[in-house]
């Protein structure tokens, strides 16, 4: 089965998910500046929201250009990966109404945790369709970025309970660890076009 449509319906997913989550920032009553202040922890949730799916988007993105083709197994993974992001606008805008209350902080690393679980899976299956010699598994590795983020998002999920401003740094720093856009596969492509 060709991979287009799997890459058609998972961008058309990931942009719905992004406009759902702009939506939820109400326009301020007031024309001052100072009406903008209890904005601020729903606009730096969806800042923080909107730099995870943009990440997710643009891994996808590179990990499907590896793979010339998909299976069942592969849709059905897909499909889990977007149910969890499909989620992210509900804890985003939980999180930021709610001024990163503890248990929304929790709620929110389950979600990224799952989402992780979930392209760590959808990897596992491309690479056992492609075969272990495949580009996405020579581009992957020992994958320590994708073996870690779980065990920081738990640690976020404990912190939230703990010190809130904890779980918020580890959030932001596993972002700011996938942000650079991971150039294994396009180096790995490169290679294989070159040679």
């Amino acid at each position: 089965m060709h991979k287009g449509r799997l890459e058609a319906f998972s961008d058309g997913v990931l942009a719905i998910i992004i406009t759902i989550m702009v939506l939820e920032i109400k326009v301020p009553h007031g024309a001052d500046f100072a009406a903008l202040k209890p904005l601020l922890p729903v606009v730096l949730s969806y800042v923080l929201s909107f730099i995870y799916v943009g990440i997710y988007w643009n891994n996808h993105h590179h990990m499907l250009s590896s793979t010339k083709s998909v299976s069942g197994g592969i849709l059905w993974a897909n499909l889990h990966l977007l149910f969890w992001l499909s989620l992210v606008p509900v804890v985003t805008g939980w999180m930021g109404e709610n001024h990163f209350a503890p248990a929304t902080l929790a709620g929110y690393g389950f979600v990224l945790l799952m989402a992780a679980v979930a392209f760590s899976l959808l990897q596992a299956r491309i690479v056992a369709h492609d075969g272990p010699g495949s580009v996405l598994a020579h581009a992957i590795g020992r994958d320590w970025k994708g073996k870690v983020s779980p065990l920081l998002y738990g640690a976020g999920i404990a912190a939230s309970f703990w010190q809130p401003w904890v779980a918020g740094a580890i959030y932001v720093a596993v972002a700011l660890m996938w942000l650079v856009p991971d150039s294994r596969i396009e180096r790995t492509l490169g290679q294989k076009e070159a040679g």
